[in-house]
């Protein structure tokens, strides 16, 4: 397995330096991940540091909480995308989901799809699946599902909870099949992250990313 292919090359911490992120980016082009995931103020840095390698720049809407107003979303949508992003992990309202607001959540990504697919870009949604039961991570793939995301995504990793194959298994069970799965928080090992893989996830979004390429080669005998 070409594990590379499927990491989203991740930093996402609140005393993120640029520095970092350019080692980040750097990383990512040498070992050829799909993408590098940083702040919204970084995107056009980490553009500058991908350039031309094939690697997409990512970035987080909402992020960590998801209970940002609608418009700030669709704010924040619009300057990562004049920025240069060309995929954005958004975080859902997960304070909405808790109190059964589901038609908030149905107006929310019918507002922010529009603007991704006129810009031809890349949405994952991000539901926090470790703080939901698995009849509202259902739930959430029924109303994303529809609403014709191109990811679904398990966690932010601020969560008590992060990626788990449970989790993964269920949303490949009830999401339509062209619909991917990004498995994040918790990942720091191969074997965790071939698990995820092995169980439906499309991409894994970690920061350990080096190290999981270390084990890689050693698990193939390289």
């Amino acid at each position: 397995m070409n594990i590379a292919g499927y990491i989203d090359h991740t930093i996402l911490k609140p005393t993120t330096l640029l520095a970092e992120v350019e080692q980040l980016c750097k990383e990512a082009v040498e070992h050829q991940f799909a993408a590098v995931c940083v702040p919204p103020m970084f995107v056009k840095h980490a553009k500058t540091f991908t350039g031309g390698s094939g690697v997409e720049v990512a970035t987080v809407i909402g992020f960590p909480f998801g209970y940002s107003a609608i418009e700030a979303k669709v704010a924040e949508t619009a300057l990562a995308i004049v920025d240069g992003a060309d995929e954005l992990d958004m975080v859902i309202n997960i304070a909405a989901l808790k109190n059964n607001d589901w038609q908030y959540l149905v107006k929310e990504i019918n507002t922010i799809m529009p603007l991704i697919q006129q810009k031809n870009r890349v949405l994952k949604v991000i539901i926090e699946s470790g703080v939901l039961t698995d009849e509202e991570i259902i739930r959430c793939c029924e109303i994303y599902g529809l609403a014709g995301v191109h990811y679904m995504k398990t966690s932010t990793g601020y969560a008590e909870k992060g990626a788990s194959t449970h989790a993964v298994k269920l949303m490949r069970a009830h999401l339509p099949e062209h619909i991917k799965i990004k498995a994040s928080g918790g990942i720091r090992s191969y074997d965790f992250a071939k698990e995820l893989i092995d169980a439906g996830a499309n991409r894994i979004g970690c920061s350990g990313s080096v190290k999981i390429m270390e084990e890689a080669a050693r698990a193939s005998g390289e």
